[in-house]
């Protein structure tokens, strides 16, 4: 039975005497909303991820050493919280390398159970793609290493174990991976946590002893919702603005929760990017949803001395039982405070360009191949992921279109590894504004059909695959996954041999 029917069935059947003899299930519903608006008090300095260290090693590549470990931190008073983190507690530092430099990712295994991190957004070979094919045990160390050959975007990496990707998740290894690409940059703010601030938001729930509790809902349909927001480890952050313009790279590393992100006096802010990079030009708006695992870089101007709140506010997307997943809830997110005085040096911008980079360009490309995806029941197209399992295989050099719908009532996105693709019509028009960019991860409203146009280039396998899934953790988790390999000229479907462990 599917897992939101035994939740279903425990809340509202064998739990009923408990919940009903308390007022009903309608007293439950009534007050499952949450509003934190006010109830925050916003006064920690908003930590920024420190610029991950490197080297360089003889054969010119850039070595990024990553030590995933346990440890302690001490999000609130009284006990520390226990952890898992990249180079620390919590948390990661921020990757950064340039496109067209060959970088080498050392990752240390400091834990007592196998993980994996996964470079979530980024182009190349599956074999380095730190999916489910390639964990690392404990006191292992695995070295993945490729060419960046992408336009500049706001990545990210995560662990991607298979039945466990959301425990790691939750319990802390994240963080930012960004790409520049110095050929293709207009002028925007750029100066790393000044006027250019990395924000990765996430929900955590604490029990009585400051630890974090995997709390799914009653009667639930998404996952673990917490009631507490971080931003970059940070409770109740606030962040001091020096310039006019401030540039925030927003990602929702959140195991479930969706954001509708918007300010407390709902002015307005300039969309510059999502998942793969730049839009073609700024769309300004008053809010914007971003599902787990999607990015966007948005650009909001200030005046000398105002305080305003970056906010999560209620989504229409809920369904008759989304206030039980946050869904009607508002919340505070950070405080930004702006000087009495604001930088107007040249070095940080005071406009945004007009024009920002090109447009996606696959909809008038000649398509190889369409393919179906339906996601329902934590299956896609009635089948639920299995490791030793090719689903299909893809022409390198092609151009395929993938048709993607939510058919099941509970809110799901949708996620492909290895590529960044163009989202060519919803429900068979033109996508809105924030959908015109490169995206790797897409929302799926319940119903709609979605239409994904990918180019499959370089890094071909017959034998190793990428992912598609639900970046719903506990949904991908649950099945809601499949394999597909990159085919050469003239290769087959290969076969998965057992899961190489980097030990």
């Amino acid at each position: 039975m599917e897992r939101r029917t035994v939740l279903k069935i425990i809340g509202i059947g064998l739990g009923g005497a408990a919940v009903l003899g308390a007022g009903g299930l309608g007293t439950y519903y009534a007050t499952a909303r949450r509003d934190t608006v006010g109830a925050v008090d916003l006064d920690s300095p908003l930590v920024i991820p420190p610029l991950a260290e490197s080297t360089v090693d003889a054969a010119g590549a850039r070595v990024f050493a990553l030590g995933l470990q346990a440890g302690e931190t001490a999000f609130k008073d009284g006990p520390a919280t226990r952890t898992w983190g990249v180079n620390g507690s919590y948390l990661g530092p921020t990757i950064r390398a340039r496109r067209g430099e060959r970088v080498r990712l050392a990752v240390h295994n400091g834990l007592d159970q196998e993980t994996s991190l996964h470079w979530h957004g980024m182009h190349l070979p599956a074999a380095m793609d730190g999916g489910p094919h390639q964990p690392v045990t404990p006191g292992a160390t695995w070295e993945p290493t490729w060419t960046v050959d992408q336009r500049a975007a706001t990545l990210w990496y995560h662990p991607h174990v298979h039945g466990a990707t959301a425990d790691h998740t939750y319990r802390g290894l994240t963080g930012l991976f960004i790409v520049d690409d110095e050929t293709d940059t207009p002028n925007l703010p750029s100066t790393y946590g000044v006027d250019d601030v990395p924000m990765i938001v996430q929900d955590r729930a604490f029990d009585g002893n400051n630890q974090f509790a995997e709390r799914i809902p009653l009667a639930g349909s998404l996952g673990v919702i917490g009631d507490e927001i971080l931003v970059n480890g940070t409770l109740g952050p606030y962040f001091d603005v020096t310039t006019g313009l401030v540039r925030l790279r927003l990602l929702n590393a959140s195991n479930a929760r969706l954001y509708n992100f918007g300010f407390s006096d709902d002015r307005r802010f300039a969309l510059i990017a999502t998942d793969g990079g730049l839009l073609a030009e700024p769309w300004e708006t008053d809010r914007l949803y971003l599902s787990p695992g999607e990015r966007a870089e948005i650009v909001v101007a200030f005046e000398p001395g105002e305080t305003v709140d970056l906010r999560s506010y209620p989504s229409e997307f809920g369904g008759a039982s989304g206030r039980l997943d946050g869904f009607d809830d508002r919340l505070d997110i950070c405080r930004f405070r702006a000087a009495d005085t604001l930088a107007d040096d040249a070095a940080f911008p005071t406009e945004i360009p007009g024009a920002l980079a090109d447009a996606p360009d696959l909809a008038g490309a000649a398509v190889a191949a369409e393919r179906t995806f339906v996601l329902a029941s934590d299956q896609i197209n009635g089948r639920s992921m299995a490791m030793d399992r090719i689903d299909f295989g893809v022409r390198e050099g092609t151009v395929e279109v993938w048709e993607v719908t939510n058919d099941n009532g509970f809110l799901h996105n949708f996620h492909v590894h290895d590529v960044q693709f163009q989202v060519l019509t919803v429900d068979g028009a033109e996508p809105e504004p924030h959908l015109r960019g490169w995206k790797d991860t897409v929302l799926l409203v319940q119903g709609r059909r979605y239409r994904l146009a990918m180019r499959f280039t370089d890094h071909t396998d017959p034998n190793v695959p990428y992912m598609y899934h639900c970046h719903l953790l506990q949904h991908e988790d649950d099945g809601m996954m499949g394999q597909f390999v990159v085919l050469a000229e003239g290769e087959q479907v290969g076969t998965i041999s057992a899961a190489h462990t980097h030990s």
